[in-house]
């Protein structure tokens, strides 16, 4: 498990192979079976997840119907800022919809490594605007496109997450029923053969 963040460390080109190793040896790595529940409604996100391998999803319940609000795949810190930093109660839970390998520390440990490793804090505070801009995508997304628009936005945008996730997840993420789904689907498979003939 230590070899994949530091295979993910490496690819930075931030940090020499002695950094490398020392922050490898300073995290925690903790696997995920598919179906663990890694943050429930009205806990506190003590912990700050990075995907090394899975896929997590991020959900909240609106008169008990699960609405799914984001996915995080490799490459992407799978925490809730708000919760994380201000100690409140979090408003989503956090689910593992594949087997998960994930690095886990708390606000207190992170705090450790970057004062050992200054370089490591300033990538952190570059994620942060990352997640804060993909927010941002969601909510326009939501707004300003009808349901097709954002089905085909998102199969351009993360076509990924059709073949890892679910699509009654994809469904939900965009707003609508999985019938209604399903119809979209078949609508946009039936442009496409028309515009290829």
């Amino acid at each position: 498990m230590k070899d994949l963040l530091a295979q993910f460390i490496s690819k930075l080109n931030t940090f020499d192979e002695n950094e490398i190793t020392a922050i490898v040896e300073n995290t925690q790595i903790e696997s995920f079976k598919k179906g663990t529940l890694i943050l429930e409604e009205g806990k506190i996100c003590n912990k700050c997840y990075f995907v090394l391998k899975g896929c997590i999803r991020q959900y909240q319940l609106v008169n008990g119907e699960e609405k799914t609000t984001g996915f995080f795949m490799e490459g992407q810190a799978a925490v809730l800022y708000s919760s994380y930093l201000n100690k409140s109660p979090s408003k989503y839970y956090l689910s593992c919809i594949e087997d998960s390998v994930l690095t886990t520390g708390t606000r207190e440990q992170e705090e450790l490594l970057h004062k050992q490793y200054p370089k490591l804090e300033y990538l952190v505070h570059s994620l942060m605007p990352q997640d804060y801009t993909v927010a941002q995508e969601r909510i326009s997304l939501l707004n300003n496109h009808s349901p097709e628009e954002r089905y085909i936005i998102i199969m351009k945008t993360q076509p990924e997450l059709f073949r890892r996730v679910p699509l009654h997840y994809i469904a939900s993420y965009i707003g609508v029923t999985p019938e209604s789904f399903s119809r979209i689907r078949k609508r946009v498979l039936l442009n496409d053969k028309t515009k290829d003939s």
